[in-house]
C-alpha cells in the first residue's frame, strides 16, 4: 500500500513540475479544446466556481517521543491534544503515509470548502456538490488514481447565508473565507451529486495555484497547443524576442477561439435538430404502435392497399381482366418498396388513378323524348334543327336500349348558345357533363398524358374527366375545337383522332396509365365558330349542325323570356319596380346587339339593370333620410302637443311665432299621420318617441317604378352603336346591296362603282375596301363578265373601253374576303354603264363563272337575317342554294320575296326591271 501510494505521490509531483496548469485546468472546465481549458485558467478567478487550487502539505505528527511539535513550510503544527488515541491515529497513518516531511512528494489537490462542519482524519462525511463543473474535476481526479481533496471550512459572516454564497465566490475571494487548517480527504464514491469522503490528514493551506510559468513559456506552451499550421509554428519558434512572439501565439490563439466558437455554435444547431427530429420520430414511432396495438391504424402501406382495393371491390366483376392484373402487380410492387423513396410515390400515385376509374359504372339514361323536348325548350329559344337532331340521337337509344356515343360539332358565331345546349342535352340524357377548352392548345400531353417517368405527370384530359364525373358514359363539351394550336410538343389535332374516332376510342391508350380505356360510349359534343378551321381529318369524324343565330323577334323572345327575368333576380330587383318596354327592347336589339348571339344583348340588359339598382338604392337612401328627419321633429313634440324649447329663454316674438306656427304644422302632420297609423299616435299620447322604421310596403309605395323606354335608353347604354345597314332609301345607279357572312352573323354590304375617267382606250378597274385576293378576282371576273353582257345588250356602248371605273366596297377598315360577291359586282358595273338604278329593296349573293353561270354559296339563313334586318323585300339567291332556304323556319321567311337563280341572264331581268311604283 505504502509503495502504491508513494509512487502516485511521485507521479502526481512530475505532472505537476511540467504541466501543472494543463492538468489542473482540465479538471475545472467542461471545455474539450486544450487551448480553451489553459486560457479559462489563465483568465483569473473570475472563472473559479466553488473550485479552488491550492498547495497543501500534510501537517503529520512528530514521531519524536518529547512531545514536541514539529515545524512544516515555516509553520507551527496543530499540537496533538487526543491523547493515547491521537498517538494511535498518528502511528496507523504513519504506517500509511512517511511521517518525514518531503516536498517533493506532496500532493498538489483541490481546496473543496465545507458550508457547515469540518472533516476529521478517520470519518467518513457525504458532501453535496452542485457545481458541474467541481464535480467533473473530482471525477477526473478519481480517474486519474489521484482521488485527493482538500475539505476546509468556510468562515461564517455576519448576516449572511454561508451555503448561497459560498457558490458565488471565486479565487482569491473564496481563499479568504476559507480556513487555514483543513483536512488531506480521500475520494471513495461519487453518486450524482453526492460526494464520500473520509478524512486521512490535516492539511494547511500555503499559497495559490497559478503555476509556475514566465512569458517565453506561455508563448511556446500556447503556440504548441494550438492548431495551427506547421509554418506558422516554426514562425513562432524562430522569434526570439518574447513580446513578438507572444503577439504571434495570441494571434494563433484568437484564430482558436473563434473556430471554436464557431463549431461550438453549429454543434449546438446540429445537436438541437437532430434532438428535435428523433424526438418527433419517436413519439410517431410510439403513436403508430400505439394505434396499431389497439386497432385503430395499421401501417401507410397496409392502410393504403386496403384503401386501394376497397374502391376496385364493388365494380370487381366489370373492370378488365388486363386491367385488374396491372392493379395487382402495382399492389405487390407497393408493399416491396420503401416509403421514403421516390418509386413509392410514383406507384402510389399511379394506383390512386388506376384505382379512381369508373371501370364499367354507367349513368341510366333517360330516353323520354318529351322529357328532353321540355328541357330543351326550357333552355333555349328556337333551335329547332338542333334540337330535332337532339331528339332522333335518343329516339335511336330508346329503340336500340343504349346509346353509342356520337360526336356532335356545334358550328356557329359567338354567344348563340353553343355551350349552353351541350349542357342541356347532359340534362335531357340524365348524364354527367364534362366541359374542357381546347383553344390554343400546344401540348399532346394535355390530351394523351404524361409518362409516369416524368416528375409531375398526370394523366390527359380524359381520365382527369372520368374521374371527375365518375361514370363511363358523360356527356364531354370539347370547346373551341376551331382554335387548336400546334406546337413543339406535337400536333394536338391528330391526337384528337384516337380519341374522337367511333372506331379507335374503344381502347383509348393514355400514356399515363397504359392501359386501354373503354371511351365508346361517351357523348362528344364540339364546338367551333368556323368549321372551315377544323383539320379535315378531324372533321370528317363529326357531324356537324350549324347554328347561324337569331332574328330580331327570336333575340325579342330570348331577351323578354329569359335574359330579363335572370338579370333582374341576380340584381336583386323585384319585377314591380322595374319595367323595361318592348320598344326599348327592340331599339337595344337594332341599335346595340346587332350580332348573330345573344351575349352582348345579355350584358346590356345587366347594364342597364345595374344603373337602375343604383337609382332605386338612391331613391331609398333619399326616402329613409326625409323618414328621419320627420321622426326627429316629431320628438321635439311632448305629450301636450307644444314645441320643447330647447333654449332657457324666448328673446323675442318673432322665435315665438316661428316656434308656434312650427307646432301648428307639426300638429297637421300629427293628425294626419294618426289617421294612417294608430298605433304612432298612441306612442306620441305615452309621451314616448315616434319609431323611424318603415316597413316594406311603405318603402314600395314611397319609391317610384323605373320605366326603361326608347326614349332614355340611352341614359342606361350610352349612344346607339350601330346605325341603319341601309346607306341608301333607294340606291343611285352604279350602287347594288350585297349580302355576305361574318363569324358574328350575317350582314349586307353595299357595291359602289363610280365613273373616274374618260377617254379612247383609258378603261381600268380601280378597287379599295380593303378587299381580299378572292373578292379581287371576282371584281376581274364581273368586269369581264360585265362587259360581254353590255355588248349583247347594247353593241354601241363602249363604256368599259374607254373609261377608268372605280369600284368600292364601304367600311374599309374592315377586311373582306369570300367568293360570293360576283352578281353584286356585275350588277353594279352593268348599272353605272347603263346609268340605270337597280330594283328598289333588292339584295343578291353569289359566284358567277366567266360563262355567267351561279355558283352556290354559304350562310344563307345568316344572309337572310341581314337582309331582313335592312329591311330587304327581294333577295335573290343561286339556285343550288334553294335547299338550305326552304329549311329555313317559316318566321325567318316571312315577308321575302325569295328568287333562284341559275344564269347571270336572270338576275339581270329581275335587277333592270321597272318597279310598280
Amino acid at each position: 500500500m505504502l509503495k502504491v501510494l508513494s509512487y502516485s505521490c511521485r507521479f502526481q509531483n512530475v505532472l505537476a513540475s511540467h504541466s501543472r496548469a494543463s492538468a489542473i485546468t482540465r479538471n475545472s472546465t467542461e471545455s474539450t479544446t486544450p487551448l480553451l481549458r489553459v486560457l479559462n485558467s489563465l483568465r483569473g478567478s473570475n472563472h473559479f466556481n466553488s473550485c479552488v487550487y491550492r498547495r497543501a502539505f500534510f501537517c503529520s505528527d512528530s514521531s519524536s517521543s518529547d512531545g514536541s511539535d514539529s515545524v512544516v513550510d515555516g509553520g507551527p503544527v496543530a499540537k496533538s491534544a487526543t491523547g493515547e488515541a491521537e498517538d494511535a491515529d498518528s502511528k496507523s497513518s504513519n504506517s500509511i503515509l512517511p511521517s518525514v516531511f518531503r516536498p517533493e512528494e506532496c500532493f498538489t489537490v483541490l481546496a473543496l470548502p465545507l458550508p457547515h462542519r469540518p472533516l476529521f482524519p478517520g470519518f467518513y462525511m457525504p458532501v453535496y456538490v452542485k457545481d458541474p463543473k467541481l464535480l467533473a474535476a473530482l471525477a477526473e481526479s478519481q480517474r486519474r488514481q489521484a482521488p485527493y481533496a482538500g475539505a476546509f471550512l468556510v468562515k461564517d459572516e455576519a448576516d449572511s447565508d454561508t451555503e448561497k454564497n459560498i457558490n458565488d465566490l471565486k479565487g482569491q475571494e473564496l481563499l479568504n473565507r476559507l480556513h487555514e487548517v483543513g483536512t488531506l480527504a480521500q475520494i471513495t464514491s461519487i453518486q450524482g451529486e453526492q460526494v464520500v469522503l473520509i478524512g486521512h490528514r490535516r492539511l494547511r493551506i500555503t499559497e495559490l495555484h497559478i503555476g509556475d510559468f514566465n512569458y517565453p513559456r506561455l508563448a511556446d506552451f500556447g503556440a504548441a497547443i494550438s492548431g495551427a499550421n506547421k509554418l506558422q509554428c516554426q514562425q513562432v519558434l524562430e522569434e526570439l524576442e518574447v513580446l513578438k512572439r507572444l503577439q504571434l501565439t495570441l494571434e494563433l490563439v484568437k484564430k482558436e477561439m473563434e473556430i471554436s466558437k464557431i463549431q461550438e455554435t453549429i454543434a449546438k444547431a446540429i445537436e438541437e435538430k437532430i434532438s428535435g427530429e428523433q424526438r418527433r420520430y419517436l413519439l410517431n414511432e410510439q403513436l403508430k404502435a400505439i394505434k396499431k396495438e389497439l386497432g385503430l391504424e395499421t401501417d401507410d402501406k397496409t392502410a393504403l392497399t386496403a384503401k386501394f382495393r376497397e374502391r376496385i371491390e364493388p365494380n370487381k366483376d366489370k373492370i378488365p381482366q388486363n386491367v385488374l392484373q396491372v392493379i395487382e402487380e402495382e399492389l405487390t410492387k407497393l408493399q416491396l418498396l420503401e416509403a421514403s423513396s421516390s418509386e413509392f410515390n410514383v406507384t402510389r400515385n399511379y394506383l390512386d388513378w388506376l384505382t379512381a376509374l369508373p371501370w364499367g359504372n354507367y349513368s341510366d339514361e333517360n330516353f323520354d323524348v318529351a322529357h328532353a323536348q321540355k328541357i330543351l325548350d326550357e333552355d333555349h329559344y328556337g333551335l329547332s334543327d338542333v334540337k330535332e337532331r337532339i331528339l332522333e340521337f335518343i329516339a335511336v337509344g330508346k329503340l336500340r336500349g343504349t346509346s353509342q356515343g356520337k360526336i356532335v360539332c356545334l358550328s356557329g358565331p359567338p354567344g348563340v348558345g353553343k355551350t349552353s345546349i351541350g349542357r342541356s342535352i347532359a340534362r335531357a340524357l340524365n348524364r354527367k357533363f364534362y366541359r374542357f377548352s381546347v383553344g390554343g392548345l400546344s401540348d399532346v400531353a394535355e390530351i394523351k398524358g404524361h409518362r409516369r417517368t416524368y416528375i409531375g405527370a398526370m394523366p390527359g384530359k380524359m381520365v382527369q374527366c372520368l374521374k371527375s364525373v365518375g361514370t363511363a358514359n358523360p356527356l364531354v363539351l370539347i370547346d373551341e375545337i376551331d382554335k387548336l394550336g400546334k406546337g413543339h410538343a406535337g400536333d394536338p389535332a391528330s391526337a384528337m383522332l384516337e380519341l374522337l374516332d367511333p372506331e379507335q376510342n374503344a381502347n383509348f391508350l393514355d400514356h399515363y396509365l397504359d392501359v386501354p380505356i373503354d371511351l365508346s360510349k361517351v357523348l362528344f359534343v364540339c364546338t367551333a365558330n368556323v368549321v372551315e378551321m377544323i383539320p379535315n381529318p378531324l372533321l370528317d369524324r363529326m357531324e356537324v349542325i350549324s347554328i347561324a343565330g337569331y332574328i330580331t323577334d327570336e333575340k325579342m323572345r330570348i331577351a323578354r323570356d329569359y335574359l330579363e327575368k335572370t338579370t333582374r333576380e341576380a340584381c336583386g330587383i323585384k319585377p314591380e319596380q322595374v319595367e323595361l318596354t318592348d320598344a326599348s327592347l327592340l331599339a337595344l336589339i337594332e341599335n346595340y346587339c346587332r350580332e348573330a348571339g345573344v351575349r352582348n344583348l345579355q350584358k346590356q340588359i345587366e347594364k342597364i339593370y345595374r344603373k337602375i339598382a343604383l337609382q332605386l338604392v338612391r331613391l331609398g337612401a333619399a326616402n329613409e333620410s326625409s323618414l328621419a328627419s320627420d321622426a326627429k321633429a316629431d320628438c321635439l313634440v311632448n305629450s301636450s302637443g307644444n314645441m320643447i324649447q330647447e333654449e332657457s329663454e324666448i328673446k323675442d316674438e318673432t322665435e315665438e311665432k316661428r316656434n308656434e306656427e312650427k307646432c301648428d304644422e307639426t300638429s297637421s302632420d300629427d293628425t294626419d299621420s294618426e289617421q294612417k297609423h294608430p298605433q304612432r299616435s298612441n306612442d306620441k299620447l305615452d309621451g314616448s318617441k315616434d319609431t323611424t322604421e318603415v316597413d316594406e310596403a311603405e318603402e314600395a309605395n314611397v319609391i317610384e317604378k323605373v320605366v326603361v323606354d326608347q326614349s332614355n335608353l340611352s341614359d342606361f347604354v350610352g349612344k346607339p352603336v350601330f346605325h341603319a345597314d341601309r346607306i341608301y332609301d333607294r340606291t343611285p345607279a352604279g350602287v347594288v346591296m350585297g349580302l355576305a357572312w361574318t363569324a358574328m352573323g350575317g350582314s349586307t354590304l353595299y357595291i359602289e362603282t363610280t365613273h373616274v375617267e374618260q377617254g379612247e382606250g383609258k378603261g381600268a378597274l380601280n378597287l379599295t375596301g380593303q378587299l381580299g385576293d378572292v373578292m379581287k378576282e371576282s371584281a376581274q371576273i364581273a368586269l369581264t363578265v360585265a362587259r360581254g353582257i353590255l355588248l349583247e345588250k347594247d353593241p354601241d356602248n363602249n363604256f368599259f373601253a374607254n373609261s377608268k371605273v372605280h369600284l368600292h366596297v364601304p367600311a374599309g377598315a374592315t377586311p373582306k374576303d369570300g367568293p360570293s360577291a360576283g352578281c353584286t359586282m356585275i350588277t353594279s358595273l352593268l348599272s353605272l354603264a347603263m346609268k340605270k338604278p337597280v330594283k328598289k329593296d333588292l339584295a343578291m349573293t353569289g359566284e358567277v363563272t366567266l360563262t355567267g353561270k351561279i355558283l352556290p354559296i354559304g350562310g344563307v339563313k345568316e344572309k337572310t337575317i341581314a337582309a331582313k334586318r335592312s329591311g330587304v323585300k327581294t333577295i335573290i339567291f343561286p339556285a343550288a342554294n334553294r335547299r338550305d332556304f326552304d329549311e329555313l323556319s317559316p318566321n325567318v321567311k316571312e315577308g321575302l320575296d325569295v328568287h333562284f337563280v341559275e344564269d347571270y341572264s336572270e338576275i339581270y331581268g329581275l335587277a333592270f326591271t321597272e318597279d310598280s311604283d
